[in-house]
């Protein structure tokens, strides 16, 4: 039997909660090198591609052979711009979390299956390894109420609790949407106003306050049917 949410039926503008964990649950992310290029991959993916500069260093002359070699390898990238929003995220030490948006109903299956394959080619460089690194296909919900859509955006950016039982560790924590919830570092490549649209009165105070002003009792059956496979994250 299919494990829960690996069967995906993807619709278009459809918003999506995808997550995955490393195979036999371990660590994916090691060091911060790690949590660094894995953004970065995201930033690539999801910032427009200026063709027109990276086309540039390679007219010119003075470039280096890296410098091309490395602009030659942008161009050939796959780019989703105009095709995924990426919501919120959060890179926990044996999962990641990712909430995103998709214009086409194939768009998130091309962008998982590219980035997934992407950095686990990295990952198997650096450390020596060979074999899958995630525990096979990524999972998939499809969020159908703003009620879940702003559940899921708390519960993704609640995650670093289980790193430390304090809530002052959430805004601190730099390997996750939060900080940019809040303001403190803004990033291009991730698009809170969606969520903090629903927060118009109150703004980035109000949200943050809905994410941390609430006990585990009183949150954890909010998130029961948003997100889990039967062994949770």
């Amino acid at each position: 039997m299919a494990a829960k949410n690996s069967v995906k039926e993807f619709v278009d503008r459809g918003i999506y909660h995808i997550y995955n964990r490393g195979v036999e649950k371990r660590i994916i992310f090691i060091d911060d090198q790690d949590r660094a290029v894995f953004l970065s991959y995201l930033k690539t993916y999801l910032l427009p591609k200026d063709d027109a500069a990276l086309r540039a260093i390679l007219a010119n002359p003075t470039s280096s052979s890296k410098q091309k070699d490395q602009t030659l390898k942008l161009l050939r990238l796959n780019n989703f711009a105009d095709s995924i929003t990426l919501l919120a995220y959060c890179l926990m030490p044996n999962h990641f979390h990712l909430l995103v948006k998709q214009t086409e109903a194939t768009t998130i299956d091309r962008f998982m299956n590219s980035f997934g394959v992407r950095y686990s080619m990295y990952f198997n460089r650096k450390y020596r390894r060979v074999g899958p690194l995630f525990q096979g296909l990524y999972k998939a919900v499809l969020v159908t109420t703003d009620e879940q859509l702003l559940h899921l955006t708390r519960y993704i950016h609640r995650n670093p609790i289980a790193l430390a039982s304090q809530d002052t560790l959430l805004q601190n924590y730099n390997y996750s949407s939060y900080p940019q919830y809040l303001g403190l570092t803004p990033t291009a490549w991730v698009h809170s106003e969606d969520i903090l649209g629903y927060f118009q009165k109150s703004g980035r105070r109000g949200y943050q306050k809905f994410v941390e002003g609430i006990s585990e009792e009183t949150y954890a059956p909010l998130i029961v049917h948003a997100c889990l496979d039967d062994e949770g994250l």
